[in-house]
């Protein structure tokens, strides 16, 4: 019997090796894009039609809000930007595990634990805690091995491939420059 596992997506690059590995496993898999930390607009309708089109090319059913809950992102890291990402991996595994048990999965995961930038160990503890409190198991799989097989594939698809994670943050972080400092560490103007 095949187990109902819920995958977090978070964009459709990182999925085609999570999906691979887990189906490969004889799991029945959904995927659930629910992403409030990205941003701007634009590119999370970028990442959602990507994704869209990958799920219809290999059979997944997705499950997603109509909305663009932006505003839940930011209520949790407010003010708390140095702990970012604890707040948002925490909001969306939340989230992902009520709804895997809400729809009576026997598991849920992320491909978030793809990801080579993404911060794997506080993933995994945040899953776990999750899980605890949901009363429904994290399924923890370290996907990083098949990093270079995903990017491979996803140009070879032609998929949309994001260059941040997706928060207004590491949008800053890849595309701003820090200030220049003098010889005494003062900021200078650019």
């Amino acid at each position: 019997m095949a187990v109902k596992i819920l995958l977090h997506i978070c964009c459709a690059p990182c999925t085609i090796y999570s999906l691979r590995i887990l189906r490969n496993g004889g799991h029945d898999v959904c995927g659930l894009f629910y992403n409030p930390n990205i941003h701007p607009y634009s590119e999370y309708r970028k990442r959602l039609e990507t994704l869209d089109a990958y799920a219809g090319h290999v059979g997944m059913r997705v499950i997603r809000e109509e909305a663009y809950p932006l505003e839940e992102f930011f209520r949790q890291v407010a003010f708390r930007e140095e702990e970012r990402c604890r707040s948002c991996y925490h909001l969306r595994l939340s989230q992902t595990a009520r709804i895997a048990r809400r729809d009576r999965f026997d598991a849920f995961t992320t491909t978030l634990l793809y990801s080579r930038f993404q911060k794997h160990d506080l993933i995994r503890s945040i899953g776990e805690s999750v899980a605890v409190q949901q009363g429904i198991p994290f399924l923890y799989l370290d996907f990083r091995a098949g990093w270079p097989e995903g990017v491979r594939i996803s140009k070879e698809l032609g998929m949309y491939r994001q260059s941040y994670c997706g928060c207004i943050y590491s949008e800053k972080e890849r595309f701003c420059p820090p200030p220049r400092k003098d010889d005494r560490g003062n900021h200078q103007a650019g």
